[in-house]
């Protein structure tokens, strides 16, 4: 696969920093996304890619779960960076202990507004231009552990994060004829701000899906999921569709 542009959504922090680093590092142009609120960090991630690897970079502010968006970010990164190869719909939200009974419908959708909404959108407009550029592409989207155990007190995330799982199957049968593959990696837990209350005790998160922590177990950095990522993204990964991988440092097994 020609390297190209690759987009990665909520990538100012965390996983999607991690990400698009290494999507640098590995030569292709990077496009950057998240919401308004964390421009600044954008801006500065796009300097960082360009320190990286000496090519342009782009950031784009916008919310996933906005369809007129999304279909514009598409757009802009492909006028700006050149043909789209790569999609990271990376962008997600978590919240943690709260019951099934307790949540809002607001709350709920919220969450899947960002979750199953946003992935599904940026799948679709990728997809599209790729589609239109002819030339095959790679489509990626962000499941977890929560995506293929359920946990305690979590059953938005669960949820949201499963769909994301049969929504990556179903659009690999679709696009498998035009040369694009779709993955989903699945994180087990990482140690990023969202999991920053669970740094000191991993044991207390693992216990609220019925895991046993094993005496090897450590939490993940960012970088050793965008590892995984950069593979799915490379040609050698061609083989490998409709797939949800789960680099969790041996806390659940297939």
């Amino acid at each position: 696969m020609v390297l190209g542009a690759a987009l990665v959504t909520g990538a100012a922090q965390g996983i999607g920093r991690a990400i698009a680093l290494r999507l640098a590092k590995d030569g292709f142009k990077v496009a950057v996304n998240d919401v308004a609120s964390k421009s600044d960090q954008l801006e500065r991630l796009a300097q960082d890619i360009k320190k990286v690897n000496g090519k342009s970079s782009h950031f784009v502010v916008a919310d996933v779960s906005k369809e007129t968006e999304v279909e514009e970010m598409v757009n802009a990164v492909s006028k700006t960076l050149g043909e789209l190869r790569v999609m990271v719909a990376n962008a997600g939200i978590i919240t943690r202990s709260k019951t099934t009974i307790d949540y809002s419908a607001d709350e709920w959708d919220e969450i899947f507004a960002v979750n199953t909404r946003g992935v599904f959108l940026s799948y679709k407009y990728a997809a599209r231009q790729m589609i239109a550029q002819g030339n095959g592409g790679r489509i990626l989207g962000p499941s977890s552990l929560a995506g293929r155990k359920a946990g305690l007190e979590a059953s938005a995330d669960c949820a949201s994060k499963f769909a994301v799982r049969g929504l990556t199957q179903s659009t690999a049968l679709e696009l498998g004829k035009f040369g694009i593959t779709v993955n989903a990696y699945a994180p087990g837990f990482t140690k990023t701000a969202l999991n920053e209350p669970f740094w000191d005790d991993p044991g207390s998160l693992l216990r609220k899906y019925g895991l046993v922590m094993p005496s090897y177990f450590k939490l993940g950095e960012p970088e050793y999921i965008a590892s995984l990522v950069s593979y799915l993204a490379s040609e050698e990964a061609h083989y490998l569709t409709g797939q949800t991988i789960s680099p969790n440092g041996g806390a659940l097994f297939d």
